[in-house]
């Protein structure tokens, strides 16, 4: 169902004046102003001294407006308004699609890297044979599949191996410690995964300890199921978090905004659903 485009918003029943507006926000009666020049709320009507009048619809485009952008951003929440106002509501609502689905990608990834601290915290593998295993979880479950996050089947048993390497690898070595090809190495690196550094003379590539925590990292979520560009992230995080530790720190943080933004886009769901329904509402004139 469409919405009348809001290009004609008559004032019936109560009036307010730009300050009404601002007053309920704290904003000032010139951001108001321009968010009416900028498509973002409804033309105002004016009275015949020029004055802008502004209505009830006039209130809950604002409110509408303001609760988008703390839950989606500027830019989302423009297009949102500046979609309804053109009567095209199906543009509208996959914009907050689009958004809703970025935050699913969000939980995903920290998921992902709960994931991984917590085969981190479980310490070194029993061997080889266990890195290598796809059956199977753990006992301890990671946090994809406690938190019910992610679309895989959860990670395989076995955390990073112990004895990280004193001297740099080559491709091959890594290729056998991890019982991967050097192709799929490759492939991880043109990712964003894995950043070896090269021989200046002959090319090769040198894998530090550091790249072989990565690496291994990398094969625990590959082996759960997650998609490289997913992991690539993951692996991006523990870097920047600059170890353990300091990235189980963070974690409650990153969940705490991410649930703020969920909470935020609940907010704005139902200002907009009230904006829509004022857009809708027959006129007293019929039209």
């Amino acid at each position: 169902m469409g919405v009348k485009p809001q290009t004609e918003v008559q004032v019936e029943g109560r009036r307010y004046r730009p300050v009404h507006l601002a007053r309920e926000h704290g904003i000032s009666t010139q951001a108001v102003r321009n968010y009416e020049r900028d498509g973002l709320i409804p033309p105002a009507a004016r009275t015949a001294a020029g004055h802008r009048v502004y209505s009830a619809v006039h209130l809950r485009a604002l409110r509408a407006f303001l609760a988008l952008v703390a839950a989606h951003g500027h830019a989302t929440g423009a297009e949102v308004m500046r979609a309804v106002g053109r009567g095209d509501l199906d543009t509208a609502l996959r914009a907050v699609d689009r958004s809703h689905a970025q935050l699913l990608r969000d939980r995903e990834t920290l998921d992902a890297v709960e994931a991984v601290v917590e085969a981190l915290g479980r310490g070194p593998a029993a061997g080889p044979s266990d890195r290598r295993s796809t059956a199977g979880l753990p006992d301890h479950q990671p946090a994809s599949r406690r938190l019910g996050g992610s679309p895989a089947s959860g990670l395989p048993g076995g955390s990073p191996a112990s004895g990280l390497p004193e001297r740099p690898l080559s491709i091959g070595h890594l290729a056998h410690r991890l019982g991967v090809s050097p192709a799929t190495l490759r492939k991880w690196e043109r990712a964003g995964i894995l950043l070896p550094r090269r021989d200046a003379g002959t090319g090769h590539r040198h894998y530090t300890a550091a790249d072989v925590r990565d690496a291994e990292l990398a094969h625990m979520l590959r082996r759960g199921g997650y998609p490289l560009g997913h992991i690539a992230t993951v692996i991006d995080q523990v870097r920047g978090a600059g170890g353990h530790e300091p990235l189980v720190r963070s974690l409650d943080d990153w969940r705490r905004r991410l649930t703020g933004r969920g909470r935020a886009m609940l907010t704005a769901a139902a200002a907009l659903a009230e904006y829509l329904g004022a857009c809708e509402a027959p006129r007293p004139d019929g039209r």
